[in-house]
């Protein structure tokens, strides 16, 4: 299959999702491809090789991400969290790529591995970690804005 009628298919998968939120208020678990494959087209990455554990892409020999997402439905909300982290996987960087309602790319975030597992060991008492380690503003502000769709590409 081609790259393009990947393309296409994501565009059908975003449009499908869009629509059957606002038509059941229930969402579809497609955010972590749609962010995998966002995050690989948008920051020039590569799908990892098989058997690279907890590996979501790759950028030469030496960088490997785990990506997370999180789609945002209202921006005015506050407490967004992202997801549990796989540190068992041999990746060095974080993704976060943030969707908008109509599963979108808006913005994709990154923070090192240390900067990930020190934010995670000072969140371990805190009774919202079952919901997720980290709230999206706490990433924010330890990542770095890797792209947004008004800058494109900055800093991956």
């Amino acid at each position: 299959m081609s790259v393009y009628q990947v393309e296409k298919l994501m565009e059908e998968t975003r449009r499908v999702a869009a629509q059957f939120r606002k038509t059941t208020g229930q969402t579809l678990p497609v955010g972590p491809e749609l962010a995998r494959f966002d995050a690989i087209q948008l920051l020039d990455l590569k799908a990892p090789p098989e058997g690279l554990s907890g590996v979501d892409a790759i950028f030469g020999e030496r960088q490997r991400y785990q990506i997370k997402n999180r789609v945002v439905f209202d921006d005015r909300k506050t407490g967004y969290r992202i997801g549990q982290l796989n540190f068992d996987g041999d990746w060095n960087v974080l993704l976060l790529v943030l969707l908008d309602e109509e599963y979108r790319t808006v913005e994709i975030f990154q923070m090192d591995r240390k900067t990930a597992v020190s934010a995670v060991n000072e969140l371990k008492n805190d009774t919202r970690k079952k919901r997720g380690p980290m709230s999206v503003a706490k990433f924010k502000a330890l990542g770095t804005l890797a792209w947004s769709i008004d800058q494109g590409r900055l800093n991956a």
